[in-house]
Formats: structure tokens, sequence, C-alpha cells
């Protein structure tokens, strides 16, 4: 395929330059992720400020991620036709003026403005970063491992998040969990500009509008109803609109997808069994870190008592698994293929979940504990096989959608889990609470039993052949 953008071609770029891009990539990723998981820990105390209920925190953290998931394919492929690092940058701003929002937000319908405007900036920033260390990295095993790394900065942001917002609602206020994002995006739009080379697809395609308004449409009503149905009745006449304008819109989606020459997602592709079983286990492992979250951030600060802080340091060890974990994940991926650690993730994940099937407001913290770690630690073996099958499953020039696809189905489901994390415990007391959360926790040990099929689907002992096809080049091969 010839390129058709007017950039020149520059030479492979060393390994010190090549890692010092992934470097400057992972601060978006960090970024990303920061701003979810201190939010997460600052629900209550937000909740208290702005005098919203369960169901306006469930928006506020929704708003964010369901914008992020309806966008990213959109981003990913304007970012391969107009320029990688200037869509790169354009979501550095924009997510930046939208926290800016988000801590000056008088009510809650303006912080939920401002998260919904977080999202739109953040899906010009993961799809796009990871399109940009794809693309510089040529060698199939180096990129296997740099996704590794890539993964486990959400780790890292996961560690750090909880406990930087636990001190802040300790000794400022919930608005400080916003003004805290103001360096990184400085930081990231100086380190950017010096280091991250410009890149583009050949042959980009045009901007699918009528499929990214139905998708977008069909993921808002359907997680909407998720959010709403326990107050609006799941039978209520509401309810049944909800779900008719969802399936409505999924179908229309399908129908629009299919006839057109350049559709905003290839349908054809979730034919192949290696890259739809990528798409669903991404769901499944964001279903159930988000409802770990939320149910661990509503059980320790409602029915136990704990401060922000405390709940905070509380996930440190999921956070670690999931740190130490994902970069000894990519190694493997790297050397082995997808399957052993889709297996390990698969394990892990039901382990932690079984633990917490019979929670109640007096289990002992060390079982709390082992919980979170294993959970973290099937965190971070899942996510790079996760990456690198979906991201091998095409070519190297729409890099871009290729990691926009697979984030569109990590946001769905941290949507999908957050909302029926917030549906279970609904009206649920202090004390209620935990035996309300329950179900959720058999819903992570199902999550987790998921990934042992989709490990089913893995290469066995090699990564995906299209993998080994990618070359580096800015402008497409």
């Amino acid at each position: 395929m010839t390129a058709t953008t007017t950039l020149p071609v520059p030479p492979v770029p060393s390994a010190r330059r090549r890692w010092t891009v992934l470097a400057v990539c992972c601060l978006s990723m960090f970024l990303v992720g920061l701003d979810t998981s201190i939010v997460n820990v600052g629900l209550p105390a937000i909740g208290r400020g702005l005098d919203v209920g369960t169901r306006g925190l469930e928006w506020i953290v929704d708003a964010y991620t369901l914008v992020l998931a309806g966008l990213l394919i959109s981003s990913g492929a304007l970012a391969d036709r107009f320029g990688r690092r200037r869509m790169f940058q354009c979501g550095l701003v924009l997510f930046g003026a939208a926290s800016l929002l988000c801590a000056l937000a008088p009510s809650a319908a303006v912080l939920v403005a401002g998260r919904a405007l977080q999202g739109v900036g953040a899906s010009m920033l993961s799809p796009v970063a990871l399109a940009i260390v794809v693309n510089t990295m040529p060698d199939p095993r180096e990129r296997a491992q740099a996704i590794g790394v890539w993964a486990s900065v959400f780790g890292l942001s996961t560690a750090v998040g909880p406990v930087t917002g636990g001190a802040l609602l300790t000794w400022l206020d919930w608005r400080a969990l916003f003004w805290i994002n103001t360096p990184l995006v400085v930081a990231a739009l100086l380190l950017s500009a010096v280091f991250v080379p410009e890149s583009r697809a050949g042959g980009a395609r045009r901007l699918d509008l009528p499929g990214q308004l139905l998708l977008t449409a069909g993921l808002v009503v359907a997680v909407g109803v998720l959010i709403e149905g326990p107050h609006i009745g799941w039978t209520s006449p509401a309810a049944l609109a909800g779900y008719a304008g969802a399936a409505v819109a999924a179908a229309g989606f399908v129908r629009v997808e299919s006839r057109r020459r350049e559709p905003l997602m290839d349908l054809g592709l979730f034919g192949r069994p290696v890259f739809s079983g990528a798409v669903v286990g991404a769901v499944a492992v964001f279903v159930a870190l988000n409802m770990t979250l939320l149910l661990n951030t509503l059980y320790l600060q409602h029915t136990r008592g704990w401060t922000p802080l405390a709940a905070g340091v509380a996930t440190l060890p999921l956070a670690v698994g999931a740190t130490v974990c994902a970069p000894w994940s990519g190694r493997m991926v790297g050397r082995r293929g997808s399957r052993l650690p889709l297996l390990l993730a698969g394990g892990f994940i039901t382990a932690g979940g079984l633990c917490m099937v019979r929670l109640t407001p007096h289990t002992s913290v060390l079982l709390l504990l082992v919980a979170y770690a294993l959970i973290g630690v099937g965190f971070g073996f899942a996510n790079a096989p996760i990456t690198n099958t979906a991201v091998g499953g095409l070519p190297p020039a729409r890099a871009g959608v290729a990691g926009a696809i697979t984030s569109t189905a990590r946001q769905l489901g941290a949507a999908v889990g957050i909302a029926l994390a917030g549906g279970l415990v609904t009206g649920a007391g202090p004390t209620g609470l935990a035996h309300a959360s329950r179900p959720g926790w058999i819903l992570v040990v199902g999550c987790g039993v998921l990934l042992f099929l989709v490990a089913r689907v893995s290469a066995p002992k090699k990564a995906d052949p299209v993998s080994r096809q990618a070359s580096w080049s800015p402008a497409g091969p």
C-alpha cells in the first residue's frame, strides 16, 4: 500500500528513542487511569459535597467511561488520518480543560458534563498513544514487552490513585482530585512535543458519522437503563423503552456498518475467534476490576467506617499485583503467546472473587487484602495478552483503530461494572451493603471463568501470525 501522507519517512529510531516514546505515551495512560481510580475513592465525599445519591455518583463515573468508549474508535481513525501526535496533544489540552471544569463544578450536573468532556479528551489519548507505541516498536517480541509495560502503567495508576485521592481528601477536599491533573497534562504536552514523532496511516479511513452516532446512542441507552433500572423499575414503561432503544441502535449499527465501504468498525473482524475473544476478555476483565473498586470503596467507607485514605491504602495489594504482573505477562506473551497468561488471569480473578462471595460487615481484613491482591494479579496477567492479540489482528497502519477497539471494550466493561455495582447496593444501608454486594462478587467470579474460555481460542504457543508482519513506519506500510 502506498502512503498518502506528505511527511518524510524517518529511519527506524534507536532503542533509547523507542523506549523514551513509550515512556511519554505511558504518561497519558497513567493520566487516564489515575482519573478513574482517584475519583472512585472520592465518591462518598463528592456525594456529601454536592448532595448526590448513589445514582448520581454512578453517572459521575459513567459519564466519563461512556463518552470515552463511544469515541475511541473515531479518535483512533482520525489520528491515523490527521496525525497521531497532533490528536494526542489535542486530547491532552481538552482533558486538562475539562479537569478544571470538574474542579470548579458548582453542581452535580456540571460535574457530570465536565466528566463527559474529560471522556472526549481521554478518547484521544489511550488508543492514539498505543498506536504510536505499536508503530515505534518494529519487533513483535519487543512490542509485546512494551505492551506489558503499557499495561503495568494502569496498575501503577491504580496504586497511586486511591492513596493519593485519600490523602487529598484528608487534607483538602474532593475538588483537589481534579486539580492534580494539571501538572501531569503540562508535563505530557511538553514531553510529547520534544520526543514523540508525528505519524499517520496510509489510506486512512473517512469518519463514519452514522456509525458513530448509533454506537454512542446504544452504549448510553444500555448503560443508562442499568443505572436507572433500580429506581424506575425493570419492567416500567421507561425501562422497556430503553431496552427497545438499545436494541434498535444495535441493529441499526450492524446494518449501517455492514453496508459502508469504510465502516467505523469492521464487523468481519469479529468472525475471527482470536479477535472476538480478545474483545470479550477485555469487557470481562474491566467489569471485574471496576465492580471490585466501587464495591470496595462503598463497603470500606460506609460499612466499615474507614477514612478515604485507609480505603485507598487497602487497594495497594490489588495495584501492586497488577503493576508487578503486567510486564511479566508481556514477556510471557512475547515468548509463548497469549494462552498461559490468560489462564493465570482467569484463575487469580476467580480465586479473588470467591474470597468475597460471603462478605459480611465483619469479614477479616486479611481476607479482604488477599482477595484484592488475587484480583490485581489476575488483572495484571490479563491486559498484555488481550491487547497484543487485538492489535495483532489488524495491519500496523490501522493501529489506532486496533487499539481503539480494545479500549472501547475496556471502557464498556468499566461502565457496565460501575452500573451493576451501583445498582446492587442502591438503597442498602451500612449494615446491609455487604450482603447486597454478594451477587457482584459472584459476577467477578464469572468474569474470571470467562477468561478460561477466552484462553481456549487464543494462539497456544506463539504470538498471532498477523502481529509478526508489523514493521515500523510512521506513515503506515
